[in-house]
């Protein structure tokens, strides 16, 4: 291993040396882990329970991206505001349609996530007010990272061979901030309180696997975007909530072959104009929604709109977060005796400050 490669807090002194190091360093681990392997009592010492472990984020976030690739999401949000005929945008079977977002705001699993404040404006209102978000939500996606630079265009072969591996991913969502501010350049503000990341990365080697295609095409592709083998991975998700001092409610289960564009297509669709990827790049994958009412990946989705609030065991109901609940997202590939997990990304909402500019 080349000397000073571990002796930051991340992993993107490693990710940079590319994909031999890679795959050479998860063979030698898989060794030294393995039952019966002759290091055993060397290894031991530094094993720690999960339980016991404090986890960290487990690279630096470089750039930030976020895709709106789920067909049933961009379905679902399209048809509550602009009805079903017109639900999906002109150029969504086409494209990758994103964003970019704020590096600055991702955090590991476990970090509290304070509600926002921004300008909110009701449909009879003229004008809007400053307050906090009344419509919070979470968004269940997957996070790819870029373990290589780019300088210029690249294939989605040359996409699938740049990314280190995957993470569970809350992007957090105020919806009433959103709806005012998105016309014309899209989501600011709305999406820059918090990105929850799962604290670990899997490798799409531990994926392999369970490498599931892109669905059937509505419309051709451009050439640019073929793939030369299936993109997208059978990774079971779910969203759970848990109120304050009470007992967690699963509130939907996916799962990430639900996408329409693969972490790979969007990577390269990225780079089509020349803009360079950096080590530590994240890419959202964009809301996980399937195609039943218990498969939706937001609560905007789930109680659509708000019209038609969840039910809680505890009696109450939600159609977006209330203050102090926690949210956690769950996902793990399972297989013929044994299972890939992503472990968690979870987050408290804390109320919000006192109004900030008060004097």
């Amino acid at each position: 291993m080349p000397g000073g490669t571990f002796a930051a807090p991340s992993w993107n002194a490693f990710m940079a040396h590319g994909p031999a190091l890679w795959a050479a360093f998860r063979e030698e681990l898989a060794a030294l882990l393995a039952e019966g392997a002759a290091q055993q009592a060397e290894v031991a010492p530094h094993l720690v329970p999960l339980a016991d472990a404090a986890l960290h984020m487990p690279f630096s976030v470089t750039e930030y991206t976020d895709f709106y690739a789920a067909k049933n999401h961009a379905f679902n949000v399209g048809t509550m505001f602009r009805g079903p005929e017109n639900a999906l945008p002109p150029n969504w079977l086409s494209i990758p349609i994103g964003y970019n977002g704020r590096a600055s705001s991702v955090v590991i699993s476990g970090s509290e996530v304070r509600r926002p404040w921004g300008q909110l404006k009701a449909p009879d209102a003229e004008l809007p007010r400053f307050a906090p978000s009344e419509r919070f939500d979470i968004e269940l996606e997957m996070g790819c990272i870029v373990g290589q630079p780019s300088t210029g265009p690249v294939t989605v072969a040359e996409a699938e061979a740049m990314i280190f591996g995957y993470v569970l991913m809350n992007d957090w969502s105020a919806r009433d901030i959103q709806a005012w501010e998105y016309m014309p350049l899209g989501p600011f503000q709305s999406k820059a309180t918090a990105t929850t990341i799962s604290p670990w990365i899997v490798t799409p080697a531990a994926l392999e696997p369970f490498r599931v295609p892109t669905p059937p095409r509505e419309r051709e592709l451009l050439p640019y975007l073929d793939e030369p083998r299936p993109g997208l991975f059978d990774i079971d998700l779910e969203v759970g909530l848990t109120p304050e001092g009470g007992t967690e409610t699963v509130l939907s289960r996916t799962n990430y072959r639900e996408m329409y564009y693969s972490a790979a297509q969007q990577l390269a669709h990225h780079t089509t104009s020349g803009c360079p990827m950096r080590v530590g790049d994240m890419l959202g994958s964009g809301t996980i929604s399937g195609a039943s009412k218990d498969s939706r990946g937001s609560l905007l989705e789930m109680s659509w709109g708000g019209k038609e609030p969840v039910a809680l065991p505890d009696g109450s109901s939600r159609s977006f977060v209330a203050d102090n609940d926690t949210l956690v997202l769950r996902g793990a590939a399972k297989g013929d005796g044994f299972t890939i997990g992503f472990g968690e990304a979870a987050g408290k909402v804390l109320p919000a400050l006192e109004d900030p500019y008060a004097r």
